[in-house]
C-alpha cells in the first residue's frame, strides 16, 4: 500500500511568493495547491484534506487593511480541521497576530520582512512530526477528510478533573505546549501574559501549571511576571513546570527551592519526550499526595508506621490500639489508596 500523499495549501496574492513558498514546500516533500482569494482557498479546502497550510494576511495588493487572510484562517478551522495554518504577514500588529493565534487557531505567525527560509523549514518540519490538530472538531461530511474522525475517536480523551494551565508569550512555544498536554489527556488553557493567566487561576481549578519565566519578551529574570505566578499556583497546591530560556544554574536552583517546582525544563534543551514523562511523573505524584490527603490523621499514622516496615502487632503497640483497630485502619487505607497489597500502600507513600 503506498503511502498518501501529503497536502499543502499556499494562500498569497502575490506571484512571487507563491512561487518561493511552493519551492521550499516541495521541498519538503508535500504536494502543494495555491490560491490567491478567500473563495479560491474554500473550493481547495473543501476538494481534499491538507497537513499545513500557508496564510497571507493581507490578499489585497492595494489594501494594506484588509484581512482576508483571518477569513480563510476561519475557513480551515470549519472546513479542514486537521490542518496547520502558518500566517504570514508584512502588516500585522502583534495584537491582531495573537488574535489569529488563539481566536483562529493558526500554529504560529512569521513576518514576511524577516521571513528566512530555514526558520520556515523548521516550522514545516515541526507541524509534519506532530500529531494531527486532535482538539479540533470533527470536520462536516463532504470535506473530503473522512480519516479525521477515526484520528479524533482514537486520540486520548481529555479528563474532566485533568485541567492544565499554559502560560507562554511565544506563540511558537505555546503552541507545542498546548499540544503535548492535550495529548497527554488535559484540557488545557493556554495565555500570553500574567492577566490572563491569574483571571484562569481564579476562576477555574487546574491539576498543572506550565509556566515560563520571562513573560514580556524578557530574555533574563527581569520581568517578574512568571515569578508572580509560580508564587500562586504554590498557594493553590497546583503543581508546578518550568519551561524557561533562563540557564543560569544559580536561579535554577533558586526557583527550585523557593516554589516548590516539579520540574525546571530549559528550552534551549527543550524534548518532547522528556516533557511527557516530566508531565506523567509530576500527574502521578499529584494524585498520589491527593489519595493522602483523603487519609485521616490515625490513617496517616498507621501508614506512616507500615511504610517503616513494622508488623500489625508492633503498629498497635505504638499508638496504643488493638491489632483488630490496626486492621480495619489498614482496610480504610486500602480502599481510599486503591491499593491491595502492604507494598504497595507503602509504595504510596513514597510516590507522595
Amino acid at each position: 500500500m503506498t503511502t498518501p500523499t501529503l497536502r499543502a495549501l499556499v494562500v498569497d496574492d502575490d506571484n512571487s511568493w507563491q512561487q518561493i513558498l511552493s519551492e521550499i514546500l516541495s521541498d519538503c516533500s508535500l504536494e502543494v495547491d495555491v490560491a490567491s482569494s478567500v473563495d479560491e482557498a474554500a473550493v481547495i479546502l473543501k476538494s481534499q484534506p491538507h497537513r499545513l497550510a500557508v496564510v497571507d494576511l493581507s490578499l489585497s495588493p492595494n489594501d494594506h487593511n484588509n484581512v482576508d487572510g483571518l477569513r480563510v484562517l476561519d475557513s480551515i478551522r470549519r472546513l479542514d480541521p486537521n490542518c496547520r495554518a502558518i500566517l504570514l504577514t508584512g502588516f500585522a500588529t502583534v495584537e491582531l497576530a495573537v488574535t489569529a493565534l488563539t481566536d483562529y487557531g493558526a500554529f504560529t505567525f512569521l513576518r514576511k520582512e524577516s521571513f528566512h527560509r530555514s526558520q520556515f523549514r523548521d516550522i514545516v518540519y515541526r507541524i509534519l512530526v506532530s500529531p494531527p490538530n486532535l482538539s479540533a472538531p470533527t470536520p462536516a461530511s463532504g470535506t473530503g477528510s473522512s480519516s479525521a474522525a477515526v484520528k479524533d475517536a482514537s486520540a486520548p480523551q481529555k479528563l474532566p478533573n485533568e485541567k492544565a494551565l499554559v502560560v507562554e508569550d511565544d506563540a511558537g512555544w505555546r503552541s507545542i505546549l498546548e499540544e503535548l498536554l492535550t495529548d497527554a489527556g488535559f484540557q488545557v488553557r493556554s495565555c500570553s501574559g500574567f492577566g490572563d493567566a491569574f483571571g484562569y487561576l481564579r476562576k477555574e481549578r487546574f491539576t498543572l501549571a506550565v509556566i515560563d519565566l520571562s513573560l514580556g519578551n524578557s530574555l533574563d529574570n527581569s520581568n517578574q511576571d512568571g515569578y508572580q505566578l509560580l508564587s500562586t499556583a504554590r498557594a493553590e497546591n497546583i503543581p508546578s513546570i518550568v519551561v524557561s530560556g533562563i540557564t543560569e544554574t544559580e536561579e535554577i536552583q533558586r526557583v527550585y527551592s523557593e516554589y516548590a517546582i516539579s520540574a525546571y525544563i530549559e528550552k534551549q534543551a527543550f524534548d518532547r519526550a522528556a516533557f511527557r514523562r516530566v508531565v506523567e511523573e509530576t500527574r502521578l505524584k499529584n494524585q498520589s499526595s491527593s489519595e493522602l490527603n483523603a487519609l485521616t490523621d490515625r490513617e496517616r499514622e498507621v501508614l506512616d508506621l507500615l511504610a517503616q516496615g513494622l508488623t500489625n502487632k508492633e503498629i498497635a503497640e505504638k499508638l496504643f490500639i488493638t491489632t483488630n483497630t490496626v486492621k480495619r485502619h489498614l482496610k480504610a487505607i486500602f480502599e481510599k489508596l486503591d491499593v491491595h497489597t502492604r507494598s504497595a500502600a507503602t509504595a504510596k507513600v513514597a510516590g507522595g
